[in-house]
């Protein structure tokens, strides 16, 4: 060998080992400390559904990359019975936005992609498969069922503060739910999702914990007041800035822009759900409430935030929406109220008073808390007793349990159910209502 090309040769070598070097270390040093879930790649990760628009023909999806992928895509077609339905599946541009980490001093300062697409013109009552990618690294395909676009069965599945120990703990509660609901058409989850808005480090455990249950069951995310913190020191509180580039969700413009995405509303055959931003601009919600019900002629409506209108844990107390929000619920005939926040269990709800004192079969209101993560407090049952003045009376509480919620609407029936991580029944209850006057009766026991 010529030794002028064998010198040559070995510095080319050399320097391509170098290079090398200095790329992984480069690497290494970007994601150090990181565990490998954390890590985002070209492969699609943290997929999720979302709301976006009417549920019988429209979905949102989003999920993120490393700062690589500038260009991602969704493909979608009706599932079928063997892999050939892939022949007929369409191909949608993602809009990408690039997201920096280290907007929060904790993370590690990189930048990511979040992509997402909004799939319009679906049909009714039909079983999809989607993926996202970038055309040549792809997810796995993934369904979903788009709702009826009238008033037919549902079920759908229901956390309180997932929060702390997301991994470890709440984990179990996810997957045993999707053991319990396996077809629930969407799930709420009613804020405090995380412990510190921000960090990325406990949204990854988040996603990580639900896998592919995020993909496949539409979620109705709330804010709580742990998705609220200051980026620094010298900052005022916000919105956790992981939020909005994570979720596709509706935005109410005549809302004020703070309290885009997580004040929205949902009709799900027939089923009007609206969704409250209790940790602050509470009057300018008020308004909101009382046009979305006013305006609605759904057979059941559903109101989720996430501190609780009747709290059952010490030390708490949500005094404007008793004052303010309630009668609204009470005027609407709103069904159902969902919340988190207080780290027990209780379920109660608002008879009727058809004269002083004396309380018909019917009812106006059933109100639940519940917590599904392993952050408990204790019930404060003097407390409880109290809320007779503001006319609810507690049925069923519980403690020191992690909870989820399945909840089944049919013909003319809410059918409430709450389940422990072990799956055993907890608590149940039954709303019957007649819709030609709307008016009500409830069961502690579903006979």
């Amino acid at each position: 060998m010529d030794m002028k090309f064998f010198y040559l040769l070995s510095f080319f070598t050399f320097s391509l080992l170098i290079n090398a070097q200095n790329h992984s270390h480069s690497h290494e040093n970007k994601y150090h400390d990181l565990h490998h879930w954390e890590i985002p790649s070209k492969d699609p990760d943290r997929i999720i559904l979302t709301f976006n628009g009417d549920p019988s023909t429209k979905r949102a999806v989003t999920w993120r990359t490393d700062s690589s992928v500038n260009k991602a895509i969704a493909q979608i077609a009706p599932a079928g019975v063997n892999s050939k339905f892939t022949k007929k599946s369409i191909t949608l541009n993602a809009l990408t936005e690039q997201f920096d980490l280290g907007l929060y001093k904790a993370n590690k300062s990189f930048i990511v992609h979040y992509h997402s697409v909004v799939f319009d013109g679906l049909k009714p009552n039909t079983i999809y498969a989607y993926r996202v990618g970038d055309g040549s690294n792809w997810s796995e395909w993934i369904q979903f069922k788009t709702a009826y676009n009238n008033y037919n069965t549902t079920e759908f599945v229901y956390f309180g503060d997932a929060q702390n120990d997301v991994l470890s703990h709440w984990s179990r509660v996810i997957r045993m739910a999707y053991q319990t609901a396996p077809n629930a058409s969407f799930v709420i989850h009613a804020g405090d999702l995380v412990d510190t808005a921000h960090k990325d480090y406990e949204w990854a455990q988040w996603f990580k914990a639900g896998g592919f249950i995020h993909s496949q069951w539409t979620a109705i995310p709330v804010v709580g007041n742990h998705e609220f913190q200051r980026t620094d020191n010298s900052s005022p509180r916000r919105l956790s800035i992981q939020w909005r580039p994570q979720f596709t969700l509706p935005v109410e413009k005549d809302l004020d822009d703070k309290l885009h995405e997580t004040v929205y509303s949902v009709n799900y055959q027939d089923v009007l759900i609206i969704v409250l931003n209790s940790t602050g601009s509470l009057e300018k919600q008020t308004d909101y409430i009382k046009e979305k019900l006013s305006s609605s002629n759904a057979k059941w409506k559903i109101i989720t935030c996430h501190h609780s209108v009747f709290s059952p844990a010490e030390g708490r107390d949500f005094e404007y929406a008793r004052k303010y929000w309630k009668p609204i619920f009470d005027k609407y005939n709103v069904d159902l109220v969902l919340n988190g926040h207080d780290h027990t269990y209780a379920r109660g709800h608002i008879p009727v008073q058809e004269k002083e004192n004396d309380q018909s079969g019917n009812f106006k209101t059933l109100y639940v808390t519940s917590v599904s993560g392993p952050k408990q407090y204790k019930v404060d049952l003097d407390k409880i007793n109290n809320y007779e003045n503001d006319g609810y009376l507690n049925t069923k509480t519980g403690e020191q349990t992690q909870f989820f919620q399945v909840i089944k609407i049919e013909n003319d029936n809410l059918i409430y159910k709450a389940f422990t991580v072990l799956g055993d029944l907890f608590d149940e209850a039954l709303i019957k209502k007649d819709f030609s006057n709307g008016l009500k009766s409830y069961f502690n026991e579903i006979k």
